[in-house]
């Protein structure tokens, strides 16, 4: 079997999972850092995808570091499965979620001041960029995994 760069188990995929999870724990964080992001639905929509994809890319990365350090991960077509479908869900709710969030911010800031202050407003920019950057890695990390799976 041939090793796939990016693969689950591989060192470049720990260094896609250790992404994943500084840009959502980011993204959470500068969302979090308001408390009036509950106001707006696609806020809470990013909070909650964001906290769902940190813990996930967490555990990936630990499963990750474990097999890159012990050298050995037996790769299981039902495991690797798992882990694509689980990256897929993520990464188009995590899509969704900074689209969302971009777009709200773009609105509110176009619209007025008085509806979002600049200094609030940036961080909800930086919070979708984030988010931004975390489907990326997570997209890429799919892509790695779903091509690893037919040599399986």
């Amino acid at each position: 079997m041939e090793a796939v760069p990016g693969a689950l188990g591989t060192s470049a995929s720990l260094a896609l999972r250790l992404g994943q999870t500084v840009f959502s724990a980011a993204s959470l964080l500068f969302m979090c850092l308001d408390v009036e992001f509950y106001s707006y639905t696609s806020f809470s929509y990013l909070v909650t995808v964001m906290g769902l994809v940190t813990p996930w890319s967490v555990s990936l990365a630990l499963v990750d570091a474990y097999s890159v350090f012990v050298k050995g991960l037996p790769r299981q077509p039902r495991v690797l499965l798992v882990v694509i479908v689980g990256d897929w869900a993520l990464s188009f709710l995590s899509l969704a979620a900074a689209c969302s969030t971009a777009s709200v911010t773009s609105l509110l800031v176009n619209v007025s001041s008085t509806y979002c202050p600049s200094k609030i407003c940036s961080r909800y920019q930086l919070s979708a960029a984030m988010a931004f950057m975390s489907w990326f890695l997570s997209f890429a990390s799919t892509l790695f995994n779903l091509w690893l799976l037919p040599s399986l």
